[in-house]
């Protein structure tokens, strides 16, 4: 854009949400540190304790629930680096391969659906619609379980389970 001269290097600039890359920046070393502390494991425990003997699809709509309700108050790229550790250590425990769970993961981190503070969207549309925040939770709860549904279903069969 700027090559073109579309933009100024200063539009462009000052376009850039410099806040949300600090964050970004902020949480790769976190979710490093989540990794090498044992935390990712500590977390993954309790999760691979419950779907152990049970379907590998459990395993999948755990994560999907853990991710979409952090994805509720954090930013989907927060909550993804938050989960993916985590989710690694599980499928590792449990036998799952590593590309299923990551998918399952950035779906599950994209359905900001139950809160108007969970994507900058669901807050731009909130008082022009003249929606309150139970408004949201009423379809939105609908909403995420249609797409628990259609991604612990469908994920699967382009990432295979065992892969």
């Amino acid at each position: 854009m700027v090559l073109f001269r579309v933009l100024s290097s200063e539009q462009a600039y000052r376009a850039v949400p410099w806040a949300t890359l600090v964050l970004i920046a902020a949480l790769i070393p976190m979710s490093a540190a989540i990794t090498s502390s044992g935390g990712a494991e500590l977390i993954a425990r309790p999760i691979v304790d419950l779907v152990s003997g049970h379907s590998a699809y459990l395993l999948l709509a755990m994560l999907f629930v853990l991710t979409a309700v952090l994805g509720q108050f954090i930013s989907n790229v927060a909550t993804a680096l938050i989960v993916i550790p985590i989710a690694l250590v599980a499928a590792a425990d449990v036998g799952v391969d590593a590309r299923t769970v990551l998918m399952v993961v950035c779906v599950a981190a994209a359905a900001s659906l139950l809160t108007p503070i969970a994507t900058p969207a669901n807050m731009i549309v909130m008082n022009p619609g003249g929606y309150r925040f139970g408004d949201y939770w009423r379809l939105g709860i609908v909403l995420m379980v249609c797409w628990l549904v259609v991604t612990v279903t469908l994920v699967p069969v382009f990432w295979p389970i065992n892969g």
